[in-house]
């Protein structure tokens, strides 16, 4: 269905040149951007199927700066909607007519590096890429590897609990976050977790990784860093079908093999990649996979073997290990171009996000084959295979009216994901893309208690409006659904 979103205020409209000039009181010189050409790079994210100019764009450079901006717009009434590099692909980023677009671009900082603690502190505005490029004389990295890694925020990582290539051995961003400095649209400056690995007290950090700006503002975080490893080894399969390729994944995680990245690419994925990069992708297979397994080097010489027999039982057709380093960096460069390289072979595409238990990878893959095959649209499938998180790219053309059939083929995709067992989301979040699809993953009162943190930290519904609920109530609503027999119970506890 079409995306809508809540009418704009326009009480705030009516003040936006006050709005604009009490910004510019707190983030002074070039740090307020209102004039309208100046808006349009901010007018959207990576889903640029979607575009809405902001209210204004206020660009703080301290936790101090971003703090009474979230006071005096808590005390006017007006949303605010954070941004970090605008490489979200579910819409969680995109600008209201009526919010003020708090970009974090401009703290960029890292903080500290403590190799004794194996922690790196950083600002919201440091690039994924940017960690590992730190610490790395240092012989460290940081584990957490998405695809758009030179670019996305450590920020909006937080933001949308980001994976990667190599999540599968080491984790998502909530496996790598120690700690946040989060800022509440009171303005109040919290300290979430910590250095150490378990904090006492209840897990509020792990309520803030993965909620999309809804709850506050991100203004620092503690990174956990990983030694390199001793060795790492990379192998590409080739297959003559995506099914044997599907299968080989499951028996490899089920022989109790967990490789530190597991990639997988259909033949258009393979031809796009190989066309842009030049990777040395094989041309001939309908699948590939790329293997990656580190750590001692005796180990990853007897885990690769096995998972070659594996492979080798599941139908492979081609059997290429990396002789050196510049090959092994070859086989991901290919991988993590896969989207940019779609993007030369179609006018427009969507990039959905789905997860799935492992073991219905082949069943699903055939049944979004049979989807493209009805809704007439391309598609493309190059995801995390390792963890079943799935990105299959749908291919279209806006200019000639396709752009509601592909979203209507993307929400079939995920509803797939759901009816196996699997979840809307791995990575991408839910954003507006997902936003409507909500109920078929949980039911009225999962999304109410959902809904009920949100107003624990922000009671006026004003960070980030219009994501991911596909209703918002008003708190006192909420408020009222707790009422059970004709009383309410813990009437001592506040109501929202």
């Amino acid at each position: 269905m079409p995306l809508t979103m809540p009418a704009p205020d326009q009480s705030v409209l009516a003040r936006r040149d006050r709005i604009v000039a009490a910004l510019r009181r707190i983030v002074p010189g070039e740090g307020v951007i209102s004039a309208p050409e100046a808006l349009r790079p901010y007018e959207t994210d990576a889903l640029t199927a979607y575009r809405q100019p902001p209210l204004v764009v206020v660009l703080p450079e301290t936790t101090e700066q971003v703090s009474a901006i979230l006071r005096w717009c808590h005390g006017e009434g007006v949303k605010v909607v954070p941004r970090g590099a605008g490489t979200s692909l579910s819409g969680g980023a995109l600008p209201l007519a009526d919010a003020v677009l708090l970009g974090l671009s401009r703290l960029n900082r890292i903080l500290e590096v403590d190799y004794d603690d194996r922690i790196a502190v950083v600002q919201p505005g440091v690039t994924n890429l940017a960690v590992s490029q730190a610490v790395a004389e240092a012989g460290f990295h940081y584990a957490p590897d998405p695809s758009s890694q030179i670019a996305c925020s450590i920020g909006g990582n937080v933001a949308e609990n980001a994976g990667g290539v190599h999540c599968l051995k080491y984790g998502l961003t909530s496996n790598n976050v120690l700690g946040v400095e989060l800022v509440t649209m009171e303005g109040e400056v919290l300290r979430l977790g910590g250095r150490q690995l378990d904090p006492a007290g209840l897990n509020l950090m792990g309520l803030v990784v993965g909620s999309e700006g809804m709850l506050g503002v991100v203004t620092e975080i503690i990174l956990r860093i990983l030694p390199r490893p001793e060795t790492a080894r990379a192998a590409l399969i080739g297959f003559p079908s995506v099914e044997g390729a599907g299968q080989c994944v499951a028996d490899v995680i089920a022989a109790g093999i967990i490789p530190a990245g597991m990639e997988m690419m259909d033949r258009p994925a393979i031809h796009a990649a190989e066309a842009f990069v030049q990777a040395g992708y094989p041309l001939d297979v309908e699948a590939l996979l790329i293997v990656e397994l580190d750590g001692p080097d005796v180990e990853c010489a007897y885990l690769i073997e096995e998972v070659a027999r594996i492979a080798r039982r599941n139908g492979a057709t081609l059997l290429r290990m990396a002789r050196d380093e510049p090959e092994r960096l070859a086989f991901w460069a290919g991988r993590k171009a896969a989207f940019p390289a779609v993007g030369r072979i179609t006018p427009d595409y969507l990039c959905m996000d789905g997860t799935i238990p492992r073991r219905r990878l082949p069943d699903v893959l055939r049944r979004i084959a049979a989807l493209s095959e009805d809704y007439g649209l391309g598609v493309v499938n190059v995801f995390h295979a390792g963890d079943g998180n799935l990105h299959p790219i749908i291919l279209y053309d806006a200019n000639q009216g396709q752009l509601e059939r592909a979203e209507a083929f993307g929400q079939d995709i995920l509803r797939l994901c759901v009816e196996v067992g699997g979840v809307l989301t791995g990575e991408h979040g839910v954003g507006v893309e997902k936003r409507d699809l909500m109920p078929e993953m949980f039911s009225e009162i999962d999304l109410a208690h959902q809904q009920r943190v949100k107003c624990a930290f922000d009671p006026e519904l004003l960070l980030n409006p219009g994501k991911v609920f596909p209703t918002l109530h008003r708190c006192a609503e909420l408020g009222r659904m707790h009422v059970h027999g004709g009383k309410l119970p813990f009437p001592d506890l506040p109501r929202f």
